[in-house]
């Protein structure tokens, strides 16, 4: 990843390496299209803002809605 997709506020995969669900301690996967962290084991979906995962559960969107 360049310096010039890291000013757009890009995603990092690399991150999915070290990352967890906060709720189940989980795998997460990554969804592009949506900017989010998926975690199918708490049906929560944690956004990405800015190219940073908001890994907190009051800040998740329930899959299932």
């Amino acid at each position: 990843m360049s310096d010039a997709d890291d000013a757009q506020g890009r995603f990092d995969r690399r991150m999915l390496e070290a990352l967890v669900c906060p709720k189940t301690h989980a795998v997460l996967e990554y969804d592009a299209e949506a900017q989010e962290l998926i975690s199918r084991n708490a049906d929560l979906a944690y956004p990405i803002r800015d190219g940073i995962p908001v890994l907190l559960i009051e800040e998740a969107r329930r899959l299932s809605d």
